[in-house]
């Protein structure tokens, strides 16, 4: 098993940053990948970020390349998201997995374990 603990959710203005913390523990060395994917209201999880445990490679959604990213501190145990240049339509609640099956896979079921996420609101 793999526990996962997401933080760092809030209220933001557009334009501005947050950072979204993601603990794990349990069996993480049994982990491949991590990922990051949101839900906003009233639509289904999507992908925004994954990045391989031990290499670091990183995989962003289009959507959200050059405004986010994705980084992790194994010593830690704990994976990272940092959001730049906020906009409203990255207002969602926003859920860290963990894959140990594949790397860079965008789909939600795909991966076994998941936090129960954090809410991000972006708004005046």
């Amino acid at each position: 098993q793999v526990q996962l603990v997401e933080s760092g959710g809030g209220l933001v203005q557009p334009g501005g940053s947050l950072r979204l913390s993601c603990a794990a523990s349990g069996r993480t060395f049994s982990v491949v990948a991590m990922g990051w994917f949101r839900q906003p209201p009233g639509k289904e999880r999507e992908f925004v970020a994954a990045i391989t445990w031990r290499g670091g490679l990183t995989y962003y959604a289009d959507s959200v390349k050059g405004r986010l990213t994705i980084s992790r501190d194994i010593a830690k145990n704990t994976m990272y998201l940092q959001m730049n240049s906020m906009k409203p339509e990255d207002t969602a609640v926003y859920y860290c997995g963990a894959d140990r099956g594949g790397v860079g896979r965008t789909s939600a079921p795909a991966y076994e374990y998941w936090g129960q996420g954090t809410q991000v609101t972006v708004s005046s």
